[in-house]
Parts: structure tokens; C-alpha cells; sequence
């Protein structure tokens, strides 16, 4: 696990994270001191899953693997391909002794970036970071989604209704028919049907799916276009709809960092991607997800059960560092004739206002 390092990861802190897989602690104080201007780095434990953990959870622009001691490990280059497989974005960068030509030797084998000298000055550290981040610029611009992700603290908010109508309505604006050719950028909306009770956003949008997020999972090295294409359901409208399994036991199947990085690079394939967190209550990976998104929305009612609900969840979102100034509340099935105007709900909460939903149930029982 990492090392010294809260949970809730350091965005809230405005700088970078660097990892470094090290077990010397000079090395580590090191490696600390250099980047202590530009970021921050985090100690980890040179294990395969302990660094996949740790590049899921902190986001890093670069991995520091530490070669400066000979082991069978020198030779095993699995750290560097896992995170070439699952993060191709992050940088790898070794460190050594300048007398070990060896392990200089072993690194550049195993497929690292690049080499820094232990104990050089931090200069050589930086520089070689922005020479590196110059290179990724100038050789690929990134192009990913836009993410929602849609909040409920308990079941019974109308979070997948509002999802499930939300995707149809992006996905038309989009102008994206479905069997139309694919292209490099993103394209259409994906929904990740994640919320409880479970895949109810299948069941709205009348659809049926024997592929699952487990199976998304479990398939993400082999992710592409194809298999969206093909392996997911679609509204006829053409939008994806990815749930969780029939069977919830299924879940405990699946890690973390797993679960973490198939919703990261699910927003590389679609122009939009909205995740129903609906009545899931909080976990590691709803926060996470939460963190990523670049939009939060949280839905919630005029009921004193909804309200005392969304801000014990909102409480504890901010108890793991979270901003909930950047959330939006969505005060659904709102009623005018109650007491209670939304923005007072609002004003409860802490949050600001983003939209009002109307009560419709009896339009929603007849759809």
C-alpha cells in the first residue's frame, strides 16, 4: 500500500503526484526533495498491484521505478508493462547509482522512458520530466469525453430516470446514428448503469445485456471500439448502456484499481459518459469516480429522509477531500405546492443549485 499518504490523494493540494517504487528511504528523501517544488511524491512498495493501486487511486504524470539494488526484480519488467497496458499516458522513468551501469542496462530493457542518476541535482530530475512530457505533446493530444456523474444517497430518487433520459437526449444532440462509421475521437454517449436498484437504467430504456461491468473488467485489456460496439447494449437511438451484473455478488470478484480504470477509459471511446451512482451509498470506487468526473450532480427531494440522506453523503464526501463547491444539486420531483423551495433545500445542503425537476409521476407511470 502506499506510504504516509491520506486516502483521499492530493488533488485538493493544486499540485502533482509523482509515484516512486522504492524501497530505500535515503533514495526516498531524495526523490522527495527534488520534486518537492513541483509536486509531491508518494513512497510505494516495488510491487506490480501495490503500483497499479497506487496509479489508479493518485492519477501520477510519472512513475519512479528505483533499479539502484540488484535483484531478481531487475530483470522482471511486469510493473512497466502493466502500466503501459492500462496507462499508457503515464511516464516511467528509472533511477539508479551513476557507477551501476547494470541497472541503467536493466531498466532500459524493461521499457522505462528514461534514467536518472540517485542523488543528482533536481534539475536532472525536472528536465528530464518536461523533455518527456514535450515528447507525448508533440507525438498524440489526448482527446477523451466529457464525464457526469450523477449522485443519489439513497434509492428512490429518480437518479437512473434522470440518467436514462439524460443519455437519450445527449445522444441525439450528438447527431451520432447508430452503425455510423467510427472515428478516432470520441463519439455518442455511453451510460454506465451502476446505480440501485441494480440496472434499472437497462430496464428503462427497454433493453437486455449479458455483458456486465464485471465482464467490462475483465475484458479491459482487449477494450477497443469493436468490442463496445459489439459486447454492449444500445438504445435504439444507438446510445451504450453498460450495467452492473444480474448477480451483485459478482462484484466481489473484482478489484479496485480494475474497477477505477474501466470507467477512466470508457470516457476515451464516447463523447459523453454519465455514470448512475444512484442508491449506491459510498465505497473507494463511487468516490473515485466521483473525483474524476468533471461534472457532479447530486439528486435529491423535498423529503426530510432525502435531505438528511444527501448531506450525511455529502458529509462524508468531504471528510475523503472532495470539493462539493464544484457538485450541483438537481432537486428532484420537486412539488410547489410543499413548503420547501429548492432553494432553500440548496441552501441545506451547501451545495448550489443546478436544476428543478418537476414532480410528474403519474406522466411517468403512463410512459
Amino acid at each position: 500500500m502506499t506510504q504516509n499518504v491520506p486516502y483521499h490523494g492530493m488533488k485538493h493540494l493544486g499540485k502533482r503526484v509523482y509515484l516512486y517504487a522504492s524501497p530505500n528511504s535515503d533514495n526516498i528523501r531524495w526523490m522527495t526533495g527534488a520534486l518537492a517544488d513541483t509536486g509531491l511524491v508518494v513512497a510505494l512498495e516495488r510491487n506490480e498491484s501495490v503500483v497499479a493501486e497506487g496509479v489508479a487511486t493518485h492519477q501520477p504524470q510519472c512513475v519512479f521505478l528505483d533499479y539502484s539494488d540488484q535483484g531478481p526484480w531487475t530483470c522482471d519488467g511486469s510493473i512497466t508493462r502493466s502500466i503501459r497496458k492500462n496507462w499508457p499516458h503515464v511516464l516511467v522513468i528509472a533511477t539508479g547509482d551513476a557507477g551501476d551501469t547494470n541497472s541503467m542496462i536493466a531498466a532500459l530493457r524493461n521499457g522505462v522512458d528514461d534514467f536518472v542518476f540517485v542523488n543528482s541535482e533536481p534539475e536532472s530530475v525536472k528536465s528530464a520530466i518536461d523533455v518527456l512530457v514535450s515528447r507525448r505533446k508533440s507525438e498524440q493530444v489526448e482527446v477523451r469525453g466529457q464525464t457526469l456523474a450523477l449522485l443519489g444517497a439513497r434509492a428512490g430518487m429518480g437518479v437512473s430516470t434522470l440518467a436514462s433520459n439524460l443519455a437519450i437526449a445527449l445522444q441525439d444532440a450528438c447527431g451520432f446514428a447508430p452503425g455510423q462509421v467510427q472515428h478516432p475521437a470520441p463519439q455518442g454517449v455511453a451510460l454506465l448503469d451502476l446505480g440501485l436498484p441494480a440496472r434499472d437504467s437497462l430496464l428503462y430504456l427497454g433493453q437486455q445485456s449479458s455483458f456486465s461491468f464485471v465482464e467490462g473488467v475483465k475484458n479491459l485489456q482487449r477494450l477497443d471500439r469493436t468490442l463496445l460496439q459489439t459486447a454492449l447494449a444500445h438504445d435504439s437511438n444507438g446510445t451504450a448502456i453498460l450495467p452492473l451484473p444480474a448477480s451483485l455478488s459478482e462484484i466481489k470478484g473484482i478489484s479496485y484499481s480494475e474497477s477505477v480504470s474501466l470507467i477512466r477509459r470508457m470516457a476515451d471511446f464516447y463523447d459523453f459518459l454519465i455514470t448512475d451512482l444512484g442508491g449506491f451509498g459510498l465505497n473507494d470506487i463511487v468516490a473515485q469516480t466521483v473525483r474524476d468526473a468533471d461534472k457532479v450532480w447530486v439528486v435529491c427531494d423535498q423529503s426530510m429522509g432525502g435531505i438528511v440522506s444527501t448531506a450525511q453523503l455529502l458529509r462524508v464526501l468531504q471528510e475523503r477531500g472532495l470539493d462539493i463547491q464544484r457538485f450541483r444539486l438537481i432537486v428532484n420531483k420537486f412539488n410547489p405546492n410543499i413548503h420547501l423551495p429548492a432553494e432553500d433545500v440548496a441552501s441545506r445542503l451547501g451545495v448550489a443549485l443546478g436544476h428543478v425537476i418537476p414532480e410528474r409521476s403519474t406522466a411517468l407511470l403512463t410512459a
